[in-house]
């Protein structure tokens, strides 16, 4: 059965569908807009545009664009200096979610967290170990 949502974008309710996640008129102002990013980036001169200037030519938002990258509406291997930015530092990227610096940071952490549950682990055996000797020697 179909459900009703309110639009995020403006408010309208709308059938939802799970797969625009907003209501058909705000869908069709996106629809457009991606024709205006894309009808600009795809011209030869404007392949090398940055972020700024697609903006300020086209008029949609910036994270209007963020979301057609992400979605790979836009394929930035045709678009050396177009790209998103990093969810934890902000930096411009081109792939995944987080730079490689923040990833290398999260990577060094998750070690971090590994060893010291290895280490209460070990603590914890050894405690276990004493308080059997303990208990052994109690019963001799």
């Amino acid at each position: 059965m179909a459900e009703l949502a309110n639009c995020p974008k403006c408010g309208d309710v709308y059938v939802e569908n799970n797969v625009r996640g907003i209501c058909p008129k705000c869908w069709k102002q996106e629809e457009a807009d991606y024709e205006k990013v894309y009808q600009f980036i795809r011209k030869k001169q404007n392949r090398t545009a940055e972020m700024d200037e697609v903006v300020e030519a086209t008029g949609v938002e910036r994270s209007l664009i963020y979301k057609f990258i992400k979605k790979g509406r836009i394929k930035l291997a045709q678009f050396p200096n177009l790209g998103y930015p990093c969810a934890k530092c902000g930096a411009k990227i081109r792939e995944g979610k987080l730079c490689s610096n923040c990833l290398d940071e999260v990577r060094t952490d998750l070690k971090k967290l590994e060893v010291e549950e290895e280490r209460k682990q070990e603590i914890a055996n050894r405690k276990k170990d004493d308080a059997y000797r303990a208990i052994n020697k109690k019963n001799r």
